[in-house]
């Protein structure tokens, strides 16, 4: 098989659109390009049974019984405003806290520190050096004033995947309602909304091989029956509760996304972790004091955050020109900060520095994994050995113990 470059191993940031998505989308760009909301001809009608079509198929894979707990919005972080901010206005009367855990997505992050600056409380989780936040943890931080306590199903950039099936039993045990990010987990690893006690549940296109600009937000109607304020007005589509003409190629696209991942997850699931190990084999037999960040035993399948001491990990990415790779999360890989993510995991600022996410998916093949492998040994050895540091490590000397300002 010919090698074609680049290779795109950055599949937590986005995901090419399946053919099967595309094929299943097309259609309603051109011959079926009704409004869903015109109840009054065949365009409409036709334009409303592909989204409800597609609403059963989202519902089918996160085990939600009714497809009418599905609300579509224009992504992940939409539904989670919609899910965070919606809570927190229509319970306002019964408490003003919440609680989540330090190494959230920022949609989370940064809508709780909104609603901080409205009057709300918000503890925030310290988590282990795995990434795992500790459900009795989620339990000592209850009281009764909490309204909602929101954990990821797995984390963007180090892949741990959180103990959300307790977390969601202490919440119901507790009578408090729980919101779970599952964009990075939903259709890769099983996620069933009934069996974790989820209230509320936040889904991505894009992160499943469907299009962007889609997304759900899965609102249970029953047992408890989850009431939220709408954070978009006019019109009153989806129950009232997301207001705006609905994106009817993106919903089949998405549904259709759906439908594959829960056809086909176990058989795809395996074969991913398969690469990924082969990668990380490669790379921990072949290139000393690397770092593994995150959870080895509750992981992604696709997921390899790796530090590579003495070597910047902004210089390495440039070495790897051709490889799509990424050194934290699509939405702070900008910042020149350490990844708040290993910061909270206990990882040190020198090492955060030098870590880089590999995430693999669908469409990879074991020939793209050999292949950056060997690119990844060539590039970290003609890199540290520009590296003095690395050379003192290499001797024994503990670096940590250098005053560095003595004269």
């Amino acid at each position: 098989m010919t090698l074609k470059l680049p290779i795109y191993f950055d599949n937590q940031a986005t995901t090419p659109v399946d053919p099967r998505v595309l094929e299943a989308m097309l259609p309603y760009f051109t011959e079926h390009f009704g409004n869903a909301a015109s109840r009054s001809h065949a365009f409409g009608w036709v334009a409303e049974e592909a989204v409800e079509r597609a609403r059963e198929q989202v519902a089918k894979l996160i085990g939600a019984r009714n497809p009418k707990d599905i609300v579509w919005t224009s992504g992940a972080t939409e539904a989670t405003n919609l899910a965070i901010k919606g809570v927190a206005e229509s319970y306002r009367q019964k408490g003003d806290h919440f609680v989540t855990q330090k190494t959230e997505h920022k949609a989370t992050l940064d809508t709780m520190k909104h609603l901080e600056k409205r009057g709300f409380r918000v503890t925030y989780l310290d988590v282990d050096s795995e990434g795992r936040v500790n459900p009795e943890d989620v339990r000592a931080a209850i009281t009764d004033k909490t309204l909602l306590v929101s954990v990821m199903l797995a984390n963007n950039e180090v892949g741990t995947i959180q103990p959300v099936a307790d977390i969601g039993r202490i919440c119901r045990e507790k009578g408090v309602l729980f919101h779970c990010d599952a964009v990075q987990g939903a259709g890769k690893i099983p996620f069933n909304v009934d069996d974790a006690c989820v209230d509320l549940a936040s889904l991505s296109g894009h992160k499943i091989y469907g299009p962007k600009g889609v997304g759900a937000l899965y609102v249970r109607r029953d047992k408890p029956r989850v009431q939220i304020t709408a954070q978009i007005d006019g019109g009153g589509h989806e129950r009232r509760m997301r207001s705006g003409t609905l994106n009817v190629p993106g919903i089949v696209g998405f549904g259709k996304a759906c439908e594959l991942c829960a056809q086909e997850m176990d058989e795809e699931s395996a074969r991913v972790a398969a690469l990924r190990d082969r990668l990380e084999k490669g790379l921990f037999e072949n290139i000393d004091l690397l770092h593994l960040n995150g959870c080895r035993a509750h992981r992604l399948p696709g997921n390899l955050n790796v530090s590579f001491p003495y070597v910047e990990g902004e210089s390495l990415m440039m070495a790897l020109k051709d490889v799509a790779v990424s050194s934290g999360s699509a939405c702070t890989s900008a910042s020149l900060e350490p990844s708040y993510v290993l910061t909270a995991m206990g990882v040190t600022d020198e090492l955060a520095h030098t870590s880089i996410r590999f995430s693999l998916g669908r469409f990879n093949t074991v020939e793209e994994v050999d292949h950056v492998v060997q690119l990844a040994i060539e590039k970290v050895r003609k890199l540290r050995d520009l590296s003095p540091l690395y050379e003192m490590a290499k001797e024994g000397i503990d670096l940590s113990k250098i005053d560095w300002n003595e004269k």
